[in-house]
């Protein structure tokens, strides 16, 4: 007797389920029954959507079956979207479950980009604490043309769990608008942290920021261009300031000029390139002006704060060069830093949800953004 084509899909998608609860890996120890959703974007390291190989913490067999036009990579919003799910009856989508131990206040418009509100996720601890926390903010990567708000929330959870307030932010993508949109979208999400500091017991002086691939650029870029008036934007709460007081950089481009000049990296000096994309196409080598302005070394004073940089010495995406061309240049101003090399990791992926790699950050945030006497 032979199966039918809609009775072999139900078969798959319930293996595929069964192998989806009983996936488990140290990014999910502590969570009781979490989503396919949920581990996918703690796979998402780089936070572009995606979820590679060497990102994906499951079984190889499932790999396999969640990728599902075999280009080496699990598109999350598709093998979600593809799932049976039973909407409510006003046809909306129920929003993510918060992660355990944390209150999700989300799409809190902080801000305009252009013509538009952009929005941003709080992450609160359950508990009210007695007094302001410090605050750490995801910002997410993708080559600065993809990527999401949504898989930061996750991100940032875990540190809210130490006694900090997290926030995960959107920003203006070069389908949209070419840099400085970027880091203006972040300064803005700074501002009005500070703004409404009271609001979500954060301590306006100590605020963190810690992001990944296109996202450790613009942290980067954060903690050295201070209240530099040409990267702060219009918008919104330019009263208060875009400073930050600690930077989380996860192999993040630092200098597009090095970059674009490393062996095997020659690629990203064309017009298409993400790089081409963010200063408004063309190749990048002969935009020195452009160059200049996107650069976070280009900023670097003695007044920055301190970086806890980590890059994989084997990364296909982003040379290593580009973290250890950062950590010279803030030695040399006289910034306190801190350079991770993981010996033979990639862009992203498993070596990153290590404890040991865990700790360090969590350590350096607490060390940075204790309490002023």
């Amino acid at each position: 007797m032979k199966m039918n084509h809609s009775f072999r899909l139900s078969v798959l998608l319930t293996l595929t389920l069964t192998a989806a609860c009983c996936w488990t890996s140290d990014a999910f120890a502590q969570r009781e029954r979490p989503t396919i959703k949920n581990r996918l974007e703690n796979d998402d390291s780089n936070d572009d959507g995606k979820v590679t190989k060497d990102e994906f913490s499951g079984p190889p067999k499932l790999f396999e079956r969640l990728d599902r036009d075999g280009d080496g990579q699990i598109d999350i919003e598709e093998v979600v979207g593809n799932m049976s799910v039973r909407r409510p009856e006003n046809g909306r989508n129920p929003s993510p479950r918060a992660p355990r131990g944390v209150e999700v206040k989300r799409d809190v418009v902080f801000g305009k980009g252009g013509d538009r509100d952009l929005k941003m996720h709080i992450v609160l601890p359950e508990s009210k604490p007695s007094k302001p926390l410090p605050a750490y903010v995801w910002i997410h990567g993708g080559g600065w043309q993809a990527g999401s708000k949504e898989g930061g929330v996750n991100q940032v959870a875990r540190i809210v769990a130490e006694g900090f307030v997290g926030a995960t932010i959107e920003y203006r993508l070069t389908g949209e608008a070419p840099f400085p949109a970027q880091i203006e979208d972040c300064k803005c999400a700074i501002r009005f942290l500070r703004e409404h500091a009271d609001q979500y017991g954060i301590d306006p002086d100590r605020i963190a920021v810690g992001g990944s691939s296109a996202g450790g650029h613009l942290v980067a870029l954060l903690g050295t261009s201070g209240d530099v008036d040409e990267l702060e934007g219009s918008g919104g709460w330019p009263e208060q300031s875009s400073r930050v007081q600690a930077v989380v950089d996860l192999y993040g481009p630092t200098d597009f000029s090095k970059f674009v000049t490393t062996k095997g990296f020659e690629s990203h000096n064309r017009d298409g390139s993400p790089e081409s994309k963010l200063l408004g196409g063309g190749d990048v080598l002969g935009n020195d002006k452009g160059i200049r302005r996107v650069n976070p070394i280009t900023y670097i004073d003695d007044k920055d704060p301190p970086f806890l940089i980590i890059h994989g010495t084997s990364d296909p995406v982003v040379p290593a060069n580009q973290s250890q061309l950062i950590h010279e240049a803030l030695e040399s101003a006289g910034v306190e830093t801190t350079l991770k090399l993981i010996r033979g990791a990639k862009h992203g992926g498993r070596e990153f949800a290590d404890p040991e790699i865990r700790d360090l950050i969590t350590t350096f945030l607490k060390k940075h953004l204790q309490p002023s006497e």
